[in-house]
C-alpha cells in the first residue's frame, strides 16, 4: 500500500463529505469528550439533540462538576447506558480539582481518568489536541479489516491491539484529528456492515478485500449468545392525594441511580396482578388496590437482556415511606430521570388520564 497516497484520498474525501455535525465546529477538548461519550452505543442522529441540550446546561468542565447529579441523569435521559454519564461526571470533577479545569492533553493522565478507555482517548486527543493516537471502534475496525484483510476476530478484546497498531502504522501525523474522524465517518457512511458502499469509496484503489472480493466476509464477529428474556410486571400507585409513587433504584447495576415505578420479576405460570399485590405487602408494607387487566405491556431490549413488562395501574390505601421511595404530584413526575421503559409506561398512564 501506498500509505501517503491512502492518507491523501482517505482525508481529502473527508473534509470535501464529511456531515456537519456540532461537536465538528469544537476544538473544546471537554466538549468533544462529551461528544464522544454520548456516540459510544448511540447513533449519531440521536445524540445530536442530547448534546445540543447538554452543552446548553453544563458548557464548560466547571458547570458539570458542580452539578447536581439528579439534574445531569435527568439530561442524560433516554441515551441509555447510564453509567457513562456517572463516569464522565466523575472524571470532570477530578479534572476541575487536579488540573484546574482543563482536560488534560497528556495520553496516561487523560486515560487515567474514570471511564475513559483507549478509544475515548484516542479520540479526543487527536481531535482536539492534534496527538497521533488511534481511535479504534467498531467501524474503524470494519474499515481496517476490509483495507488490510485482517481476519482477527474483533468480538475478541485482544484485537483491538492488532487495529491500534495499524491505525498507528497508517496514521496522517499532519492532521491525525482529520484522519481519525475520516475513519470513522468512512465506516459509518460508506464501509457499513452488510452493504458496503465500495463504488463510491475515496480509498478503493487501497482496499484488499475488495481486489479479492470478500468485503462481505469481513470483519471476522464471533455472534454473541442469544438474550436472555425476562417477563416483569410493573405498576402505577396513585394515593389518595393524587401523588403517585416511584422509587431510585440501586447505586449500581442496571440502570443505577435511575427513577421506576415498582415492579418485579415474574416466576413462570405466576399471575401478575396476585404477585404485585403480595410484593408490595411484603416489600414496602403497603396495601394496594390492581386493576383487573393490564393497561399495557411493554418490551425493551438491552445489549444482553430483555424485558417483557405487563403493566398495571392501581392506588394505595395508606402512604408508606421508605429509603429509596417518594410520593411526587403527577405533575412532577417528569422532572425525575427514568429508564426508557418506565417513561413509556408513564406516557401511556398518563394518556389514560392519571
Amino acid at each position: 500500500m501506498n500509505i501517503k497516497k491512502f492518507q491523501q484520498d482517505l482525508v481529502n474525501w473527508y473534509e470535501a463529505e464529511k456531515r456537519d455535525l456540532p461537536w465538528r465546529h469544537e476544538r473544546d477538548p471537554y466538549k468533544i469528550w462529551v461528544s464522544e461519550i454520548m456516540l459510544q452505543q448511540t447513533r449519531v442522529e440521536t445524540v445530536i439533540p442530547y448534546f445540543n441540550r447538554f452543552m446548553d446546561q453544563f458548557p464548560t468542565v466547571e458547570s458539570l462538576a458542580a452539578a447536581d447529579e439528579e439534574a445531569v441523569m435527568k439530561a442524560w435521559e433516554g441515551l441509555g447506558y447510564y453509567s457513562r454519564v456517572r463516569n464522565l461526571q466523575s472524571a470532570v470533577q477530578e479534572v476541575s480539582e487536579r488540573y484546574g479545569g482543563t482536560v488534560p492533553s497528556d495520553r496516561d493522565a487523560f486515560l487515567a481518568l474514570k471511564g475513559v478507555g483507549p478509544y475515548t482517548g484516542g479520540a479526543v486527543l487527536s481531535i482536539a489536541y492534534g496527538l497521533p493516537e488511534p481511535a479504534v471502534d467498531g467501524n474503524v475496525m470494519r474499515v481496517l479489516s476490509r483495507i488490510l484483510t485482517i481476519w482477527d476476530d474483533i468480538a475478541r478484546p485482544s484485537t483491538r491491539k492488532v487495529f491500534e497498531e495499524a491505525v498507528r502504522r497508517l496514521i496522517y501525523t499532519e492532521d491525525p484529528s482529520s484522519f481519525n474522524q475520516a475513519l470513522m465517518e468512512l465506516g459509518a457512511i460508506i464501509c457499513t456492515p452488510t452493504s458496503p458502499s465500495c463504488l463510491l469509496c475515496p480509498v478503493q484503489n487501497h482496499c484488499q478485500a475488495f481486489e479479492e472480493g470478500v468485503q462481505r466476509e469481513l470483519p471476522v464477529k464471533t455472534r454473541k449468545k442469544s438474550d436472555k428474556k425476562c417477563r416483569m410486571a410493573a405498576v402505577v400507585l396513585e394515593a389518595a392525594d393524587g401523588t403517585v409513587l416511584i422509587e431510585k433504584r440501586p447505586e449500581t447495576g442496571l440502570l443505577a441511580k435511575l427513577w421506576q415505578f415498582p415492579n418485579m420479576e415474574l416466576p413462570a405460570g405466576t399471575n401478575p396482578r396476585g404477585a404485585l399485590t403480595s410484593y408490595m405487602e411484603t416489600e414496602y408494607g403497603m396495601t394496594v388496590h390492581i386493576g383487573s387487566e393490564k393497561v399495557t405491556d411493554i418490551t425493551h431490549v438491552f445489549t444482553h437482556l430483555t424485558w417483557e413488562i405487563d403493566v398495571y395501574v392501581g392506588t394505595v390505601d395508606v402512604k408508606v415511606q421508605k429509603d429509596r421511595t417518594a410520593f411526587v404530584p403527577v405533575q412532577e413526575v417528569e422532572t425525575y430521570a427514568f429508564p426508557v421503559s418506565h417513561q413509556k409506561i408513564w406516557k401511556h398512564v398518563k394518556g389514560m388520564g392519571k
